[in-house]
């Protein structure tokens, strides 16, 4: 019984002890990535400032090809981080990454010539290249903007058709909501609905209870005060004087 449970401690002690080697070499390799990474970007930005600033304060042939391998840099890091990031969004760009990978080979090659010749010392023969040199630098930057903006404009089509269809949608459901059924035009209908909309609104709070309609005609003990006029003597306005008493003699 001991040793079986020596033997446990000892397998779970291994267990511990090789989860934590994996962890550490994870860790160390992610860390070592991470200043790859960092080193990387660095002497890229270095070099596109001293590129920068031999196309500006140089002339001849080595401010030409400061020039040619700053833009050569440009366009193809433009064009790899537009189709990476929508990549992910719009599987269809992967066979253009994949060409973009195929571009990407004979920039850096011609990158490689451009720099070599940046430390020819044969001046006159190197500036016999840059003809061709930059015609190269051309066709690949075309290819390089050319993926680059059909990506670009695949992306703004898509979310102009999405927003196409949902302001389709809105405006359906903003019609469902204004919609509603009229009453219909009858005279007994549209009596009761306007008794029942009085109602409505007294219950509501948002109007005065309804009056109920004074009855008139001889089943109320009148007459119908189309036919016979009503009486001065009960009818007041406030513009008229008041009548006389009449005096006995």
């Amino acid at each position: 019984m001991e040793a079986t449970i020596i033997t446990i401690m000892a397998l779970l002690f291994l267990s511990f002890v090789a989860l934590g080697v994996y962890v550490t070499v994870k860790v160390a390799k992610a860390a070592k990535r991470g200043v790859d990474r960092t080193i990387d970007q660095a002497r890229r930005t270095v070099e596109d400032t001293t590129l920068r600033a031999k196309s500006f304060g140089q002339a001849g042939a080595a401010g030409e090809l400061a020039r040619l391998r700053l833009s050569l840099r440009t366009s193809m890091r433009a064009t790899q981080e537009a189709l990476q990031a929508g990549v992910g969004e719009d599987a269809s760009l992967k066979e253009s990454l994949d060409l973009f990978h195929r571009l990407s080979a004979h920039g850096l090659e011609l990158d490689s010539d451009l720099k070599r010749l940046e430390r020819e010392p044969d001046r006159a023969w190197v500036a016999g290249q840059l003809p061709e040199l930059a015609a190269r630098t051309e066709r690949i930057t075309g290819s390089a903007d050319a993926l680059r903006r059909a990506a670009r404009e695949r992306a703004l089509k898509f979310a102009e058709d999405d927003l196409s269809s949902l302001s389709a949608q809105i405006d359906v459901e903003a019609g469902a909501l204004r919609h509603w059924t009229a009453p219909d035009a009858t005279p007994g209908t549209a009596r009761a609905a306007g008794t029942g909309a009085a109602d409505a609104a007294a219950a509501d709070g948002w109007g005065e209870p309804a009056r109920p309609a004074r009855e008139t005609g001889p089943a109320a003990g009148g007459e119908p005060s189309a036919i016979t006029a009503p009486d001065p003597r009960r009818t007041a306005y406030p513009w008229e004087k008041s009548a006389r008493p009449e005096t006995t003699t």
